[in-house]
């Protein structure tokens, strides 16, 4: 059983579907390492169409496919132009920095990186400056309210990234909840960028894994990074046969997530001590609080009493996350139980 009746601190903590564990009981595999697993290959190829890409890589997790992209696309030395708060600077470990050799070029951004917030940031390299290398994009944005970005931003660095030279890759952990608020096919938000990451776990629901799309030649390469850093497999098909269904089917009720999340939102932006953050764009709803008013740690630990998880505080931040296991009823339900913790965590935060 999970822990929480309804789980709202992440979209990480779905468990697989009926339909996922009959696929993976089911699945035909061969060994991947050698290019022998047809669920892989089926994945890979499915994942590369949806894309418009030329070819695909089936990794572990969204941390290596990032990983990987990096190693792929950069050399020792190089940097990246990122938003200081991008999941890579701030929750992978340091991996760019330690295994790959890179530093960051921090650009402070509203939640995606434009031309103009990139152009003074570049200058003729020399002999003792940083080497600019790769954009980093993020969509949707971590940490800056889910927000998404669409074609017209990519468009704009592709055409930047041109005339200096720089590759460009895209955090796409949940770029289809991206592509579900702008009602675009993902290829849109991606055309033209070098490498592309992006999770089949979290909104998408599967157990397991993520994915890297891009050019042929890009994507060979990458496999043979993802063996330098131990990302081999061999029967990987138990676990490719989730994800298939997961990008055959999750996209689609991406919308249905993201219509309970506002709703969600807006019951939290009338508690007493809290407020959103920002505009609930897709599924993550970001909330901070006054601590002379509400007691966080007691509104989590009431509202965990009464079965709803909630995500602890990130700095001045917390999350609240819906996913294809919270369905509208959970959300009613989840709404009172909030109501009701926000009154005890009040009536703490008064006394104190």
């Amino acid at each position: 059983m999970p822990p929480f009746r309804i789980e709202l601190r992440s979209d990480t903590q779905t468990t697989p579907t009926a339909e996922m564990r009959e696929a993976m009981a089911q699945a035909v595999v061969g060994d991947d390492l050698g290019g022998e697993d047809p669920t892989v290959r089926e994945l890979e190829d499915f994942a590369a169409e949806v894309f418009r890409k030329d070819a695909a890589l089936f990794v572990t997790s969204g941390t290596m496919g990032n990983l990987v992209s990096l190693l792929t696309l950069s050399q020792r030395g190089d940097s990246l132009l990122v938003d200081p708060e991008s999941h890579v600077t701030l929750a992978e470990a340091g991996g760019f920095a330690a295994l790959a050799g890179c530093s960051v070029i921090p650009i402070q951004t509203p939640g995606w990186l434009t031309p103009e917030d990139i152009e003074p940031h570049i200058s003729p390299v020399t002999t003792h400056s940083l080497n600019p290398a790769i954009i980093w994009t993020e969509n949707t944005h971590n940490r800056r309210g889910g927000i998404a970005w669409g074609p017209e931003v990519m468009r704009s660095l592709v055409a930047l990234a041109s005339v200096h030279s720089l590759r460009i890759h895209i955090d796409g952990a949940r770029i289809f909840n991206a592509a579900a608020a702008l009602e675009l096919p993902v290829s849109d938000l991606t055309d033209g960028a070098d490498t592309v990451q992006f999770c089949l776990s979290k909104g998408l629901g599967a157990p397991f894994g993520s994915m890297i799309v891009g050019s042929s030649e890009l994507v060979q390469r990458a496999r043979r990074t993802r063996q330098l850093v131990g990302g081999g497999m061999r029967q990987a098909g138990v676990m490719a046969a989730a994800g298939l269904i997961a990008l055959r089917d999750g996209p689609g009720r991406l919308a249905d997530d993201h219509q309970r999340a506002k709703r969600l939102g807006d019951v939290i932006d009338d508690l007493p001590g809290l407020r959103l953050v920002s505009p609930v764009h897709t599924n993550l709803i970001f909330v901070t609080w006054d601590p002379a008013v509400l007691d966080l740690d007691v509104f989590v630990t009431e509202a965990a009493r009464h079965g709803v998880g909630v995500g602890g505080a990130r700095g001045d931040v917390f999350r609240l996350v819906t996913h294809h296991q919270v369905d509208d009823a959970d959300i009613d339900e989840a709404a009172d139980v909030l109501a009701a913790a926000a009154d005890v965590a009040s009536s703490v935060a008064a006394r104190a």
